[in-house]
């Protein structure tokens, strides 16, 4: 439980920085603190063809996208990747330079899902725009340059919930074309019932117990819904028959425990399951290059499991 020195110097210059708690701010307030957070690393960004703009339309609904296409020959394969930020903060800027480092590490497309947020828009509306998107890449795809055969779904924090979330759906649907669910430091259980919310409560950065609290009190409808599995993927009733799966926790995070225990529970199932956990991280260390040696090395890691799973075989 001992961070990492470069997390450490991070830290310190986010006290220095004497910023603002989450949980005292509103979530427009938030959201601009997050993004101006986002807009400041620097660094350069995988080489990628293009990026656009696009609207998927599925499900009688209407989802800002961003597409993000490799260089090469295509049909490629797709992953739909989900932003984190507590389903309140965050957005397809914040996680731009990460779409396009995945983009040009993977040699897949990658569809970054602008899904409403709460709590203008609270649960489950995250989940419809996160299915609608996925469906719309089933559909579309071909028209895209994309191989509907081989289809992704991840994202980081709240985007590794939903993403966790339409690989269920996407079984309970009958359909087999998700090879890999890519889960980072996913939140799998709103009830927030395991230690590590105890252990990293508060000093690892800026998700802190009482930022998780104020995350689900804007997202949930009620307080019941922490133990629909839609909202907590942990309270799934049965884990078997879903995609493998690449689930990376963080050390020194008050989600490390719930990430583990989702990892568990897809192995005990049956799924195949890459579990990394990287030592003396915090929350949110994914998109924290160039300043961590780490988020690179994870982001080649998500990479890697991406082209090996779509270079196998369907499971039957």
């Amino acid at each position: 439980m001992t961070v990492h020195p470069q997390i450490r110097a991070a830290l310190a210059a986010l006290a220095e920085a004497n910023l603002p708690a989450i949980e005292t701010l509103t979530p427009e307030r938030a959201r601009e603190v997050f993004n101006a957070m986002s807009r400041a690393r620097g660094g350069t960004p995988a080489p990628i063809a293009k990026a656009e703009d696009h609207v998927a339309e599925a499900e009688g609904l209407k989802v800002p996208v961003r597409i993000y296409w490799p260089e090469g020959v295509g049909p490629h394969p797709a992953f739909v990747f989900f932003h984190g930020g507590g389903h309140v903060i965050g957005d397809v800027e914040t996680h731009d330079k990460l779409a396009r480092n995945l983009c040009g590490l993977s040699g897949a497309v990658v569809v970054s899902v602008d899904y409403r947020l709460a709590p203008e828009h609270r649960f489950p509306a995250a989940i419809e725009d996160g299915w609608a998107a996925y469906e719309w890449v089933r559909r579309r795809g071909a028209d895209l340059g994309i191989d509907p055969s081989r289809l992704a779904v991840g994202g980081d924090s709240a985007g590794g919930n939903i993403a966790a979330v339409v690989a269920i759906m996407a079984r309970d649907a009958g359909y087999s074309d998700i090879r890999l669910q890519v889960l980072v430091y996913p939140v799998a259980d709103f009830t927030f019932g395991h230690d590590s919310h105890r252990r990293f409560a508060e000093g690892y950065g800026i998700l802190t117990a009482d930022a998780m609290r104020w995350f689900r009190d804007h997202y949930l409808s009620a307080p019941d819904d922490a133990r629909d599995w839609r909202a907590s993927p942990l309270f799934a009733s049965d884990f078997g028959g879903l995609p493998a799966a690449f689930v990376a926790t963080a050390d020194c995070d008050v989600l490390s425990d719930e990430g583990t225990a989702y990892a568990e529970a897809l192995r005990a199932a049956g799924a195949v399951v890459e579990h990394r956990e990287y030592r003396g991280m915090i929350h949110g260390f994914l998109a924290m290059t160039p300043a961590i040696d780490d988020a690179a090395r994870a982001q080649a890691d998500v990479a890697a499991a991406l082209k090996a799973a779509f270079a196998r075989e369907p499971a039957s």
